[in-house]
């Protein structure tokens, strides 16, 4: 059993009853949905443990939320503690998923339609859409597929009451990419 992976699961256990930014679920929950909506479209492992972990920033911090009007960066603060432990294909979309977010406000005009309105504002906190270039250099990053596919269903992930697995469920995912 990984300290990486008891770690993981503590932190969801102990904060993750916190409310989602402004969103109608918490953040286990929209934790717990995002991973099951990518186990449902048969995600390689690694993909799912990153769908599960992708805000494990927001539960880093000690405080309840972030601060009103301030980006909290929680996808490099995420990210980085991911990759202690994790492989790239775990770290990386993590670390991409807000900028994906940016990307495809960007380059799909249909995505920005389905934004949740607390992620509106975050957009605007995160940079807004990208520019031309900003979108071609996101284009190059390795895990960038990896990282748009994530974004879609993080933007999924928002439905009060949706019956999803428990934590437990995936351990195995978290615990197999770290192997024995």
């Amino acid at each position: 059993m990984s300290a990486a992976v008891e770690r993981i699961l503590a932190l969801y256990r102990e904060r993750g009853a916190r409310a989602y930014l402004g969103e109608p679920v918490s953040l286990s929950e929209h934790a717990l949905q995002t991973a099951a909506i990518a186990e449902q479209a048969r995600a390689p492992g690694p993909l799912v443990a990153a769908a599960l972990v992708h805000d494990v920033g927001h539960l880093l911090r000690a405080s309840p939320e972030n601060r009103a009007g301030v980006d909290d960066r929680h996808e490099e603060l995420g990210s980085a503690f991911l990759a202690r432990c994790f492989p790239q294909a775990v770290s990386e979309p993590v670390r991409l998923h807000v900028a994906a977010k940016r990307y495809l406000c960007a380059t799909d005009p249909e995505y920005f339609k389905r934004l949740s309105a607390a992620s509106v504002v975050s957009l605007g906190l995160q940079g807004g859409p990208m520019s031309r270039g900003e979108a071609r250099a996101f284009e190059a990053e390795p895990y960038a597929a990896d990282a748009v596919l994530l974004r879609g269903w993080d933007e999924a992930a928002k439905v009060p009451g949706r019956r999803t697995p428990d934590l437990e469920h995936f351990r195995a995912f978290l615990e197999g990419i770290l192997g024995p």
